[in-house]
């Protein structure tokens, strides 16, 4: 009786399925018919498919009436020395917020040229977003795995990239120090397998974590079962990045390049002398999201490299009160940290972001109307990536013509190392911006008084920059 009746139901099942599939909504044969017709393999359309099947469909596209040649001049430009490579990493958040430090560096020192090493921040923000995890393991233990924070943690255990929150977080805490202090390695240069291993790691450690805790074990034996676990983590990290230094001398130089001074220092001494301190007091992140209300401030979730740090917290405001932000700034030659979609209409070869670079509308035979509002409502578009904004060539009514930003893809990328963005593509694709309270509105830093309307960390608007 019961087979019997299980078996009705297994059918019954299966009819609706079939039902499903042949009923309304789906590709009939006369529907087929009516959508072949686009397709009338004509001569031209002969020869563009036979061209798009053996060729980059950018190349194809590329609009050579946008290929005449690129005014490099610039009316306001904070001078940068020494173009730095995160090589095969998702370290731009921070080789930018660095650049950012070293630029003021290089200004009040005069020095021929300087860079902070990078691994050593980078090496505690992996140990940080470790113990990131794992607390928010035991902080989540009550909740099944199915729960979509739970979900999120064990997705995303670990990861190289970040935003200048990540950059205030680490350096205010653990200090910098110079590139000859702790230098690179193959590992912090090509990070995934490192990235892959230690996250696996703290995936395992994480089961473990939340099955004490359905254990009963007492937050004071998931403390001390969580320093241990990071001790594996810190040893890992040691063996791919070395040992960060707790101090160390460095040799000053002058303008010449000539040695002057043999300095002693500890990691805080030399970010107090050489960078900011008050990396979080200082600076304020603006975004540009068109699907969200503007004048209102937000915070994300998770959003921070510390677990004892600050959520990423920003405002929303219109591209044109940001734009006025950032000529302030350089006017008084000062770089920003600035992130936005960079893939998207890239001459890599040129160095040059401009929505005129490529034609795929007549190469395609349609359009692609959607604005920055509705890419980002249907998830085609967001920040992917952070540089340095350094420069802005502005018109005779004082209104900007083109952006220039320092890269940190190696001095022989795009243009010397640099990308020039027209100001058109800053409004389509600029996303975030940092920018020193003292360039910002009074009425503007008010709205950081808001209580935060926050967001879940899995909002895809808020994935990190790499």
């Amino acid at each position: 009786m019961k087979k019997r009746f299980l078996s009705v139901i297994v059918l019954g099942a299966a009819l609706l399925s079939v039902q499903a599939q042949e009923g309304k909504g789906g590709i009939s044969p006369e529907m087929l018919g009516q959508i072949k017709q686009s397709y009338q393999g004509t001569a031209a359309d002969k020869a563009l498919r036979n061209a798009i099947g053996s060729n980059d469909i950018r190349r194809l596209a590329l609009n050579q009436e946008n290929m005449q040649g690129m005014n490099t001049h610039f009316s306001v430009k904070v001078e940068s020395r020494g173009i730095t490579d995160q090589k095969s990493s998702g370290r731009c958040w921070l080789f930018t917020g660095l650049n950012v430090m070293r630029a003021k560096t290089l200004a009040k020192y005069g020095f021929q040229s300087f860079e902070f090493s990078e691994i050593y921040p980078f090496f505690w923000d992996q140990l940080e977003k470790s113990n990131l995890f794992l607390q928010g393991v035991i902080d989540t233990a009550k909740s099944p795995l199915a729960d979509k924070t739970v979900e999120w943690l064990f997705q995303h255990p670990l990861s190289d990239g970040g935003t200048f929150t990540g950059v205030a977080d680490i350096v205010s805490k653990y200090g910098l120090v110079p590139k000859d202090a702790m230098p690179e390695t193959n590992s912090s240069e090509n990070t995934s397998r490192m990235a892959n291993l230690i996250s696996l790691k703290l995936k395992e450690y994480g089961l473990q974590l939340r099955d004490m805790a359905a254990a009963g074990a007492k937050p004071a034996t998931l403390e001390k079962e969580k320093t241990t676990m990071l001790g594996t983590i810190y040893r890992m990290l040691v063996l791919n990045l070395g040992v960060p230094p707790t101090e160390f001398d460095y040799v000053r130089h002058d303008a010449k390049g000539n040695p002057v001074e043999t300095e002693h220092h500890t990691p805080m001494s030399f970010l107090e002398k050489y960078g900011d301190k008050q990396l979080l007091t200082n600076y304020v992140m603006l975004m540009n999201d068109p699907s969200r209300e503007y004048y209102k401030c937000y915070e994300i979730d998770y959003d921070r490299h510390r677990y004892d740090g600050k959520n990423w917290t920003y405002v929303n405001l219109p591209v044109e009160d940001i734009k006025e932000m950032a000529i302030a700034s350089l006017k008084d030659s000062t770089m920003m940290y600035f992130s936005c979609d960079v893939g998207k209409f890239l001459n890599s070869e040129r160095g040059l972001l401009d929505v005129k670079n490529y034609d795929y509308e007549s190469l395609m035979g349609t359009t692609f109307g959607m604005d920055k509002k509705q890419r980002i409502q249907t998830f085609s578009s967001g920040s992917s990536h952070a540089m340095t904004l350094m420069a802005v060539d502005l018109d005779k009514d004082g209104k900007p013509l083109k952006w220039m930003v320092e890269n940190s893809w190696g001095a022989a990328s795009g243009y010397q190392g640099h990308l020039i963005m027209t100001d058109e593509w800053f409004n389509e694709y600029m996303f975030r911006l940092v920018v020193e309270t003292k360039y910002v509105p009074a009425k503007v830093m008010e709205l950081f008084k808001q209580k935060p309307i926050r967001l879940p960390a899995w909002d895809p608007m808020f994935a990190e920059e790499k």
